[in-house]
């Protein structure tokens, strides 16, 4: 009920009139049993700020966003999430978090006020009363699109030789947590930790298989030297013995070269 009170409350502060009126005459919607009022108050806060004339481009948008929003591993930044398919820009993810100010937190990053919203959107109720963005729903989509954000990343000059500029010599008067902080992006530090995730998750493609390889052969030893400043160098094992386990592996010509260079790593 709190949340209820909350959403609502957050609903109205823009066009107060208007809003009230929809909450007002609204059609109860049926069918998410003993979060029917949460779940139709949802429903109508995404209608009203979306309505049912959304452009393809705008749908991508908002489903691309709330996509990584529930299937990211940790919350990402919003120079992060302007590089996914269909975010062209601040001013289409300021478009999405302008139509759900109500559930989503602004703040550093975006994120949900209450976990129940993410339970609205990967519900039956959603994807029944809301078709056009069913997509919200499609893991194997944004497994693949966190993938790509990860390997691209990864391919660019994003990672690169002595990501924080030191001075080996003079390593010791080094201050790693602040240089980290200044050196080391929110995406870098993502993509880092969470790379063999999502691949894992994805179906062979040959630019995908592609990439895998430049990054084993040409920034390997970059992504390692980011996990040792982390202090996360003790996961890199079980990191790369995850990417063993993509499927595509097994089916590639090149397996046994990849695994090899993946064992020796290990």
């Amino acid at each position: 009920m709190f949340i209820w009170a909350t959403t609502v409350a957050d609903f109205l502060r823009k066009n107060p009139k208007q809003r009230f009126h929809i909450l007002r005459t609204r059609e109860q919607e049926r069918g998410a049993g003993r979060f029917e009022n949460l779940y139709s108050l949802y429903s109508t806060v995404v209608k009203a700020s979306f309505g049912h004339g959304l452009e393809e481009e705008e749908i991508k948008a908002v489903t691309s966003v709330l996509g990584a929003m529930i299937f990211a591993k940790q919350p990402l930044d919003d120079a992060a999430l302007m590089m996914l398919p269909g975010v062209k820009g601040a001013h289409m993810l300021n478009y999405v978090w302008d139509g759900l100010m109500s559930v989503i937190d602004r703040g550093p990053i975006l994120h949900f006020h209450h976990q129940s919203f993410e339970d609205f959107l990967l519900s039956s109720f959603f994807r029944h009363h809301l078709p056009k963005l069913s997509d919200v729903q499609n893991r194997k989509l944004h497994e693949r699109q966190l993938t790509g954000l990860c390997l691209n990343a990864m391919v660019s000059p994003k990672l690169h030789f002595n990501m924080c500029s030191l001075n080996s010599s003079n390593i010791r008067n080094v201050n790693i947590p602040a240089t980290v902080k200044s050196a080391i992006s929110p995406l870098v530090s993502y993509l880092s930790q969470f790379w063999a995730d999502h691949l894992v998750q994805t179906q062979h493609e040959e630019i995908l298989m592609k990439a895998v390889e430049f990054v084993m052969y040409e920034k390997l030893l970059f992504w390692i030297e980011v996990m040792s400043i982390l202090e996360k160098a003790h996961e890199v094992s079980a990191i790369l013995k995850r990417a063993l386990e993509w499927p595509a592996l097994a089916v590639c010509p090149k397996f046994v070269s990849y695994n090899t260079t993946l064992r020796l790593a290990c």
